[in-house]
């Protein structure tokens, strides 16, 4: 690991907006932010800017980015606490792991900003939507809450779009291509450091906003699998 990398590893460990791994933080987070307001998570936050500008724009609601990666995090974290921003905080976890931080009801909206799309059929379940991980949102999202993707991935916005058919999930907003569109919401205008990389080579992004039906019936998985099987290389 290089040395960059430890000091900032080492420094997250003394900001007081940063917890890693917490445990026994069900039901407690209007402790954390010392207030009631509504919660929005970053999913895969990178470096936060999601978190950090929608903490920006919205004062009176709370937002926590999550990420395993330390030195991503350190970024954000500490761009929020230079602005005070009291109202933004980081969990470093993986994100299988995120149903072990909330209680039923206690999140109201998710954000997924440009994650690793798992282009190999064989980490399809890696999918940050795909049923597997939505099971898990459903376990804290409060009752009409939604999901929101942004990504440059065909392949993931895609497969979303599958699920959200498949699954009988309510879509509630679907652009392919954000900024030909004029689809120019003040959320859709916070730029992350990965879409400004455009991986995918796309050359656009893609925008989808969603809410979970009561249930997501686990029969339909493998024809979910069964479906990009001649479509996408393993």
């Amino acid at each position: 690991m290089g040395q960059k990398k430890l000091i900032r590893f080492a420094e997250i460990k003394t900001f007081d907006n940063v917890l890693e791994y917490p445990e026994d933080m069900k039901g407690k987070w209007n402790e954390f932010f010392k207030n009631n307001h509504p919660i929005t998570l970053e999913l895969a936050c990178g470096k936060g800017e999601y978190a950090v500008g929608l903490g920006r724009m919205y004062p009176r609601r709370n937002f926590i980015g999550v990420d395993v990666k330390g030195n991503r995090i350190w970024r954000g974290a500490k761009t929020a606490l230079a602005e005070e921003l009291t109202n933004v905080g980081f969990v470093r976890s993986q994100i299988d792991k995120i149903d072990q931080y909330f209680i039923p009801g206690e999140v109201e909206e998710i954000w997924i900003t440009f994650p690793d799309p798992q282009l190999r059929l064989s980490r399809i379940k890696k999918r940050l939507t795909h049923p597997k991980f939505l099971r898990l949102y459903q376990r804290f999202l409060a009752p009409g809450g939604f999901i929101n993707l942004k990504t440059d991935s065909p392949n993931l916005y895609h497969f979303t779009k599958t699920v959200i058919e498949m699954y009988g999930l309510e879509k509630l907003a679907d652009d392919d291509d954000v900024y030909r569109n004029g689809n120019y919401t003040n959320e859709l205008q916070i730029k992350t450091h990965y879409e400004s990389l455009d991986i995918a080579q796309s050359n656009r992004v893609h925008y989808l906003k969603f809410r979970l039906p009561a249930e997501l019936p686990e029969e339909k998985d493998d024809a979910l699998k069964a479906m990009f099987n001649d479509t996408e290389a393993d």
